[in-house]
């Protein structure tokens, strides 16, 4: 006697991977003049891509740092500006292993934009930036879903389905996979 209930796979584009990664790093700049002391430090000009590395997504990108300083006994002041390049690996804590990497997509998001935390003067007339970041990065791609199909078409109202669950039991669920924007 068959089944009362059919599985069927469907193909989907969701989202299969997730990850997120706090870093500090440290940039040294040297400028033209020997600083007496650092009246300001700021990043502009962030730009940066995010692309597939392995089990994670690596974010490629360049910013500018900006000094302002004393120099000559704090009688003269000047800004030093330098470019600077990274690449931040971001692991990812959730993958989906069943996607198909030929429609693989991904994302990142500064969820904290590069800012200074501290900026110091250091032997040899150069300065130490310490600066703090933050991405959130996500991998999209066509992955299979098994989903529940009921043979007979609309007369499923009248039905009373049993999934087999508990209803309102959601400890198992992970939170960090909810979407936080319904």
């Amino acid at each position: 006697m068959p089944s009362k209930y059919q599985s069927r796979e469907i193909i989907t584009k969701a989202i299969c991977g997730k990850g997120r990664k706090f870093s500090t790093v440290t940039h040294t700049v040297t400028p033209p003049h020997n600083p007496s002391s650092i009246l300001g430090a700021w990043i502009i000009n962030h730009q940066y891509e995010a692309v597939a590395a392995g089990d994670g997504i690596e974010v490629i990108g360049t910013y500018d740092v900006n000094i302002w300083y004393s120099y000559d006994k704090n009688s003269q002041t000047a800004v030093a500006k330098e470019k600077v390049s990274y690449v931040e690996n971001v692991p990812l804590t959730y993958l989906d292993g069943r996607h198909r990497s030929s429609t693989v997509e991904v994302t990142a998001e500064a969820t904290q934009e590069p800012s200074t935390v501290e900026a110091t003067v250091s032997g040899g007339g150069s300065v130490l930036i310490r600066v703090e970041r933050e991405f959130a990065v996500e991998l999209v791609a066509e992955t299979k879903l098994n989903v529940l199909v009921l043979p007979g078409g609309d007369d499923y109202e009248d039905k009373d389905f049993d999934f087999g669950g508990d209803d309102g039991d959601y400890d198992d669920l992970d939170p960090d996979l909810l979407d936080e924007d319904l």
